[in-house]
């Protein structure tokens, strides 16, 4: 059996009608949502109640839950709620990170920097386990700078030089 039992001719400007008409479309509303979703937008209110103020357990506010039709066990909502917990805290780790390394590329001006001399490449001082040490150059400050510039450089990185044989 044919299913075009009655064709029409297909124009070119229907399909371009069509296709503005399927670009216009916008998304559906959902009526359902997961259960990561319910507890994404009800966390903040679930961990209220479950805070040592409030004192109730994640059994407590499922029981509350169920009255409305939401059937998720205290179990169920304490694993969500820590997994949203731990997936926030990735996200601020990765988002420090990016800002510390964004601000550790470009030198400040307070931390001049340090010229190795050969001296120091040359010098080695032994530890009190026995290993070798090359001596850290000391960044000179200009006798013109302040006391304050001077505390800085205390704490400026000083790169370690190593010597072929060491390595």
């Amino acid at each position: 059996m044919s299913e075009h039992q009655n064709p029409e001719v297909i124009t070119k400007s229907k399909i371009d009608k069509a296709i503005n008409l399927l670009k216009e479309q916008k998304p559906k509303q959902r009526e359902d949502v997961s259960d990561r979703d319910a507890v994404r937008k009800m966390r903040r209110y679930i961990e209220k109640l479950t805070s040592d103020k409030y004192g109730y357990t994640y059994d407590e506010v499922a029981e509350m839950l169920k009255g409305l039709g939401i059937n998720l066990s205290g179990s169920r909502i304490k694993y969500l709620i820590g997994e949203l917990r731990k997936s926030s805290r990735q996200r601020k780790k990765s988002e420090e990170g990016d800002n510390n390394n964004q601000s550790s590329e470009q030198p400040s001006e307070t931390q001049p920097a340090v010229k190795a001399s050969s001296e120091a490449e040359k010098s080695t001082v032994s530890s009190a386990k026995g290993k070798r040490k090359s001596q850290q150059p000391v960044a000179q400050q200009p006798e013109g700078e302040s006391d304050l510039q001077g505390e800085f450089n205390d704490y400026a990185f000083q790169p370690k030089v190593y010597k072929d044989e060491d390595l």
